[in-house]
């Protein structure tokens, strides 16, 4: 250890360097000589500890630091102007144990006199900015890179939700098609139903005519017009002065005198003889209780009681009671003795007078 100007403390190694620190504090204060051994020296872990020297003085590198820092902030900074540079220098053992820097990692490259082959490759910009959000699946197809993963995801997303509208798009346009397609069919099914309805109606109607044709004829058979060679002249119901009741109650066959009359339907002669203002009358009585008024007969054929058949001559046209000319006055009455329209029950025989 050497002497120093005031408010200087020095430190020398063995290979002879000096430390040299301006601690500007009145007196000159010396300081024991500091030997650093592989004990001390060694890196502490956890709590510093202190290791006591053979005279008795306990240092480490840590204590030696807050100590100059100490005596620093204590005087004020030197500065350049006013202070020489100070050296330090360091023990042989560690000088010695300290790695060539060229051969550091990522600092030979900073030396002149390395190549460009033993400068480290840049592999940033080749490395991906990031792997997070990486699935396992896109890992295992070489995605490396969390943008472009995202983006084809994204991509993915896109494509399916318009998918999805395309096929929402033709499941509703299959749907009105099938709903036209069904309102089709079904306006055909019932224009076909109408059809056959109206085909089996139009026959109905037709049998019906045919099996009413067929009675009626059935009837004509049996049933017969009471006079030839006529001419209608009063119907039934028709209104006026010439009858006592103010309406005519049958229907008119105007013919010449003596005309042969006939008998309409079987039956039995229930009356015959002269009633007044109908003249000479005969009454037939079919079977269902129905009886015919044969009325202004100039001459009666028949006689009561008696059975006659259809067409059989029952009496003689005349103009016999009230009357204007010569006529048969015919009457239609039910079993219970209303009067009703001779050509409709004529008709409803199979008759048309």
């Amino acid at each position: 250890m050497g002497g120093g100007e005031p408010g200087e403390v020095f430190v020398a190694g063995r290979s002879g360097g000096e430390f040299h620190a301006d601690l500007d504090r009145g007196p000159e204060r010396a300081l024991d000589e500091w030997n650093p051994t592989e004990e001390s020296v060694r890196p502490v872990r956890g709590k510093h500890r202190v290791a006591k020297q053979r005279n008795g003085l306990a240092r480490s590198s840590t204590v030696l630091g807050v100590g100059v820092i100490a005596a620093v902030g204590a005087g004020g900074m030197a500065t350049a102007q006013s202070k020489p540079p100070v050296s330090i220098s360091l023990p042989d053992s560690i000088a010695d144990n300290l790695p060539d820097a060229a051969s550091l990692p990522g600092v030979g490259a900073f030396f002149s006199g390395g190549s460009e082959d033993d400068k480290p490759r840049d592999t940033t910009a080749d490395a991906p900015l990031t792997t997070a959000g990486l699935t396992s699946a896109e890992a295992e197809q070489g995605t490396t890179d969390a943008g472009e993963a995202l983006r084809a995801r994204i991509l993915q997303q896109a494509e399916q939700q318009q998918d999805a509208a395309d096929a929402e798009a033709r499941a509703a346009q299959e749907k009105v098609a099938a709903e036209k397609a069904a309102a089709e069919a079904k306006k055909q099914q019932d224009a076909a139903e109408a059809k056959v309805a109206a085909e089996k109606k139009k026959a109905e109607e037709e049998a019906k005519k045919k099996a009413e044709a067929l009675r009626l004829a059935k009837l004509a058979a049996s049933y017969a017009i009471p006079v030839s060679s006529y001419t209608i002249t009063s119907t039934y119901g028709q209104a006026g002065p010439m009858w006592s009741s103010g309406h005519h109650t049958g229907l008119d066959f105007a013919a010449q005198t003596g005309t042969p009359i006939k008998a309409v339907h079987s039956g039995t002669i229930k009356s015959a003889g002269w009633s007044g203002a109908y003249g000479y009358r005969t009454v037939l009585e079919l079977e269902d209780g129905t009886e015919l008024w044969f009325c202004h007969q100039s001459s009666i054929g028949v006689g009561v009681g008696q059975k006659v058949s259809t067409g059989e001559t029952i009496g003689r046209v005349g103009a016999t009671g009230n009357v204007t000319g010569a006529h048969l006055h015919l009457e239609v009455h039910t079993p219970d003795g209303t009067g009703v329209d001779p050509m409709n029950w004529l008709r409803n025989k199979g008759l048309t007078p």
